[in-house]
């Protein structure tokens, strides 16, 4: 068997050294999550002085972002996302960072046929003895990337898994131009999500509508998190995993013997995912585990593939609804959030299963800096970013109930979503509904 340590002594380079490779003007990729380059990075902020105008791009990135905090005024380096982890958020509302608008399963087309890539940054876990590189935890995003670039450079980290993949799971030495090593500290425990007794009593609401054999997809935050206590402690058997991003929810489901996959159309037997986010005891489950199988984001979300999955159950959050049945998920008023991500994606892929379900979620509330409460439904939107459209929306969900808004008409959908809005705000919200021509008063 070919020894491959030979061609990779080769290429391994100090992180100052193979930053030297980025140029002005420069497209620059740092991938999802966890695969953020992070000596990388920070050896190419040191070389601020010497550059401008060079582009970089990342998706759900923990931070921090040398490269974008190094330099705010953006004469250097201008930092851009596909989907804003909350650190990315603080970046966009300190004018540091761009939201890239997509919708996942088409990020590999975006990169096939739009998208320059001059060098790609990516942390990968350490070289297996066929010469290849896991993609990790990030297999959903990351092969086409690197494809399309013209420099590909590969950081070593020793904490990331191996995680086994349908196709598209990992890069040979050969394809790679520089690969660093270093040191990297463990992956952090992340905080527990604080659950609400609104978004309690929204996921006990939704447990009647799943059933024994249904395939989940389930969102990030304390809504899933919610969810998938409540799936773990109930009588339900044989759940099966098809996700854009496996969190702790899955873990969980697998922990009390839940999650089985017995029953799925494709992938029977296997927790099908895209990217994970979550514990260490979340990586080392995933690691090497026979019962799992990523695949990039193109087959993952695409609504043909979910559509197959026979009780196809997708789960989401929102930040607001309007009386139209539109769904803003990804901004409140302009300021970006996060992003639609896999959300259109699941919706329209759930609708098409047979005997599938797709839930949107949101309490009805929420409170301002100055504690004043608003409804999150709202008579119309105006300047919020609209995630999903009134024509692909399912069921909505809040503490309140859960409607059905598939092939009602407008009057039916404000009726329904008037009737799941907080009481205090009920009169208003149906009274803005006929000013607006949209409610039958019978």
């Amino acid at each position: 068997m070919l020894n491959y340590s030979v061609q990779y002594n080769s290429k391994l380079r100090t992180p100052e050294e193979a930053v030297k490779v980025v140029k002005s003007g420069d497209w620059v990729d740092y991938t999802t999550a966890s695969s953020m380059p992070v000596l990388l990075d920070k050896a190419l902020a040191k070389r601020k002085e010497e550059l401008s105008q060079v582009k970089i791009r990342g998706n759900l990135l923990p931070g921090p972002v040398h490269v974008a905090e190094c330099d705010p005024e953006k004469k250097h380096f201008v930092y851009n996302t596909w989907h804003c982890s909350p650190y990315e958020r603080r970046l966009c509302d300190q004018d540091m960072c761009y939201y890239i608008p997509m919708v996942f399963h088409n990020l590999t087309a975006y990169y096939h046929f739009f998208i320059d890539v001059d060098v790609a940054m990516v942390s990968l876990p350490p070289m297996d003895k066929h010469g290849y590189f896991n993609f990790s935890l990030n297999t959903g995003t990351t092969a086409e990337i690197l494809r399309q670039a013209k420099t590909v450079i590969v950081e070593v980290n020793e904490h990331l898994p191996n995680i086994r993949g349908g196709y598209d799971d990992c890069i040979h030495i050969s394809e790679v131009d520089m690969v660093v090593e270093g040191h990297h500290d463990p992956f952090p425990i992340p905080k527990a999500a604080i659950i609400s007794p609104e978004e309690k009593t929204i996921a006990e609401n939704l447990i009647p509508y799943i059933k024994n054999g249904s395939t989940l997809q389930i969102g990030i935050g304390a809504m899933p998190d919610a969810i998938g206590q409540l799936l773990a402690d109930s009588d339900l058997k044989d759940l099966g995993m098809h996700t854009e991003l496996c969190t702790d929810a899955y873990l969980k489901l697998h922990d009390t013997g839940k999650l089985t996959n017995r029953y799925k159309n494709i992938d029977r037997g296997k927790g099908v995912l895209g990217f994970a986010i979550g514990s260490p005891d979340l990586y080392e489950w995933l690691d090497n585990n026979p019962s799992i199988k990523a695949y990039p984001l193109e087959y993952v979300n695409k609504p043909d593939v979910i559509g197959q999955i026979d009780n196809m159950v997708s789960i989401n959050s929102c930040i607001s609804v309007d009386l139209y049945g539109q769904v803003s998920s990804e901004s409140v008023g302009t300021r970006q959030i996060s992003g639609t991500g896999g959300q259109l994606d699941f919706l329209e892929g759930a609708s098409i299963s047979r005997g599938g379900k797709s839930f949107i979620c949101v309490k009805s509330t929420y409170t301002d800096k100055d504690g004043k409460l608003h409804s999150s439904i709202v008579p119309y939107f105006n300047g919020d970013i609209i995630t999903s459209p009134r024509s692909q929306v399912y069921y909505i969900a809040t503490e309140y109930g859960v409607v059905n808004l598939e092939g009602q008409s407008t009057w039916e959908r404000a009726e329904k979503l008037i009737s799941i809005a907080h009481p205090d705000f009920r009169a208003d919200l149906e009274q803005a509904a006929i000013q607006q021509k949209i409610f039958w008063k019978r």
